[in-house]
């Protein structure tokens, strides 16, 4: 797939550089990688991501999938004439996470006018599919 943003010169960096303030770092979600049709996060299983048993919390995963789609999307469009906003998300949680870790890998599944969906697959450290998420994202007239 050729390269799908809009928005020249955009690394992690730059990525990680506005997510102070907000969810993204209060869960210690870090942009890593981006190339020309993914992007790619970190999100340690901690006590800021973890539910009661000690598991990684489902709506952590949810929030990684989200971070990266939404960010993705924005990355496709005219933010002087357009914004995104996630509509849906789902994801299905395949195996469980206790430590270290998670990787989230965001890839478009469908870049439309007014609707984008984003894929994004979670790995823990040992490189085993931990969750699998879905997100669709409207495009609508910046305000």
């Amino acid at each position: 797939m050729s390269k799908i943003w809009l928005v020249d010169n955009i690394d992690a960096k730059k990525l990680n550089e506005s997510s102070s303030g907000c969810m993204v770092g209060h869960l210690g979600i870090v942009f890593t990688a981006i190339d020309n049709d993914s992007i790619t996060a970190t999100m340690p299983v901690d006590h800021r991501t973890k539910q009661p048993f000690g598991l990684l919390h489902g709506g952590a995963s949810a929030v990684l999938s989200e971070t990266l789609g939404s960010t993705a999307s924005s990355l496709c469009v005219d933010f002087l004439k357009y914004s995104v906003v996630g509509i849906e998300v789902n994801a299905n949680h395949l195996k469980s996470a206790t430590n270290g870790l998670v990787t989230g890998i965001c890839k478009p599944v469908k870049i439309g006018r007014t609707l984008h969906i984003w894929q994004t697959k979670i790995y823990n450290e040992a490189k085993d599919l931990i969750c699998l998420s879905r997100l669709m994202v409207m495009v609508v007239e910046a305000k």
